[in-house]
């Protein structure tokens, strides 16, 4: 085995002789400081992130060889689990000459590298605590956060602020229950596996095909309110340059504070119209009339958008668009530095009347405050991912920890932006039911700091949009034709239909609050209230550790989710 003593990986070409047959291969190699048969120099290991390297022609040949052993076992031994479990462990599938040491396993890729696996070889990834406790955040910060004074206006400020903190409790422990639903399971290896393998486990190929529907009711949801907000983002962007063009006030056609910092209400009661003379100004303004009817926020904007995003949806590889997920970072640190910014100019305007409405507040106790709950659900939605987080920490002993301090940052985010936005909003004169459902609407298009808000927001949404079709693809597509990209022809359809969705809720339902509050609901059913709950069931009773308080807490979580989903359609 001497001539097996090449580098699987090399940086340029050396002479090597291949015959053609599988076995019958020499190689010329001069290369003697290692005997193992699959030995990698450290600086030939890629990871994802690295420059990929040439893969030699000899690390093509062992890999034809082990692919010949693999042929000479039984064919109930040729499933492609098994194969990996029995060459990378030790096994018999080809002899133990050939087979490298556990440490020195990889995957060998056709796209021309070689990945180290490390769940084989250092068991954990290398991030430590401090940076997992900021993916957490990260990942759970999404369009929710816009909604969340909406919520708390429909929920009442002092039942909103409890309502938060109780959702992240709940969805802190039920994130809890996923991570340690694979430690439940002792009879199989569960090291590589994610929690919809583990949904398949319990329960069969039901579990495995409604993990894949909820999860895509969650996807689909999250792209129709990027289409929603893009055509906003993108409308008030227009809006912004024509006004700053053309020297307009667009806060004389709105109900609006009359101040340095105008606070506007799109959508007033129904004694709140905007006076007459502001309507004749506008409609005696041909270009502005022209301006309005080829730049309507529901009626051509979200069709403009189908031209430049709908092209991006086909790439094969989202590889580009992920290069900016650092946006995400920036807008909800701008987002916090805006909240902050107009409180300090606006103050805090409070009153406290628990049962009754008046003409500017809100009572503390509202019975809307379900919507909450739904927008919540989609706000701390984080389980179907966070095993796959978890796997890149350094110490697996803190993920709990790490998991909890995760949690109670997000939490305090939401109450942070969201006590701010309705606690700052200008009552008198205007009324707290004027919040949107959308927080940026409160401020009108010729607002600079709004401007730059939506100007980031907009640019984000473009590059994650994406990545979530990609998602979506590699899900529907890779289920139902075991290919992620069966042809143009496939992909281009679901991309239509995906689009063709949110095209249709930004024209004829753009409210993202409730978007966000009926997918949040239909997807937090499975994967934040029946899934862990039942699941954990499961286990103590097949090992004979289930009492009734326990049953019949988890059983209330279920019928909470349950409950959580049906009151949406009331509301």
């Amino acid at each position: 085995m001497d001539s097996d003593s090449r580098h699987l990986l090399i940086p340029e070409v050396d002479h090597e002789i291949i015959n053609p047959g599988p076995m019958n291969i020499q190689f010329d190699s001069s290369d003697l400081r290692s005997k193992r048969p699959f030995y990698i120099e450290p600086t030939n290991i890629v990871s994802v992130n690295d420059v990929i390297q040439r893969v030699s022609d000899h690390a093509s040949a062992m890999n034809k060889r082990i692919h010949y052993y693999s042929r000479l076992t039984a064919p109930a031994d040729k499933a492609l689990g098994g194969r990996i479990q029995k060459i990378c462990m030790g096994g018999k599938i080809a002899p133990d000459h050939v087979v490298p040491a556990p440490e020195e396993c990889y995957v060998y890729s056709p796209l021309g590298s070689a990945y180290k696996l490390q769940s084989y070889t250092e068991g954990y990834g290398k991030n430590t605590s401090l940076v997992t406790i900021f993916m957490i955040w990260n990942t759970m910060m999404g369009t929710s956060i816009l909604s969340i004074p909406w919520g708390i206006k429909q929920a009442g400020f002092t039942t909103g602020m409890c309502v938060i903190m109780l959702m992240g409790i709940l969805t802190l422990y039920c994130c809890y229950r996923v991570v340690k639903s694979r430690a439940m399971i002792s009879s199989v290896d569960t090291t590589t596996w994610e929690y919809p393998d583990v949904c398949r486990y319990y329960f069969g190929s039901f579990g495995q095909w409604s993990s894949l529907l909820f999860s895509l009711v969650s996807l689909i949801g999250a792209m129709i309110v990027y289409w929603v907000l893009m055509s906003n983002f993108l409308f008030n962007t227009g809006r912004f340059i024509f006004n700053f063009i053309h020297h307009i006030n667009d806060t004389d056609a709105v109900l609006s504070t009359n101040d340095s910092n105008p606070v506007i209400c799109p959508s007033p009661g129904s004694g709140d119209h905007p006076d007459n003379g502001s309507m004749i100004f506008y409609a005696n303004d041909t270009g502005l009339q022209q301006f309005e009817k080829w730049w309507n926020k529901s009626k051509t904007v979200p069709f403009y958008l189908i031209g430049l995003l709908l092209p991006l949806l086909n790439f094969k590889s989202p590889s580009f668009f992920s290069k900016f997920n650092i946006l995400g970072t920036v807008s909800v640190l701008y987002l916090i530095f805006l909240v902050t910014f107009k409180a300090i100019h606006l103050g805090f305007h409070l009153e406290f009347h628990w049962l009754v409405q008046t003409e500017y507040f809100v009572p503390e106790i509202r019975f809307q405050f379900p919507q909450l709950t739904g927008v919540l659900t989609l706000a701390f939605f984080i389980h179907n991912c966070i095993i796959t987080l978890l796997k890149n920490n350094k110490n697996q002993e803190n993920n709990v920890r790490d998991l909890s301090i995760a949690y109670m940052l997000v939490t305090l985010t939401y109450l942070y932006i969201g006590v701010l936005v309705f606690a700052s909003f200008p009552s008198p004169p205007l009324t707290k039911d004027c919040i949107e459902q959308n927080f940026l609407d409160n401020f009108p298009s010729s607002d600079i700091l709004s401007f730059i808000a939506r100007i980031f927001l907009l640019f984000q949404m473009m590059t994650v949009y994406p990545l979530l079709g990609y998602l979506a693809r590699v899900q529907l597509l890779g289920h139902v034709f075991g290919d992620i990209y069966p042809s143009i022809f496939h992909v281009l359809i679901l991309n239509l239909i995906i689009v063709g969705a949110g095209v249709i809720m930004a024209c004829f339902y753009p409210n993202i609050g409730g978007i966000i509050r009926y997918s949040g609901a239909a997807c937090g059913l499975a994967f934040v209230f029946i899934y862990p709950s039942l699941i954990y069931i499961i286990s103590l009773r097949q090992e004979d550790r289930l009492t009734w308080p326990k049953l019949i807490f988890h059983i209330f979580i279920i019928i909470l989710g349950l409950a959580n989903l049906i009151v949406q359609f009331f509301m």
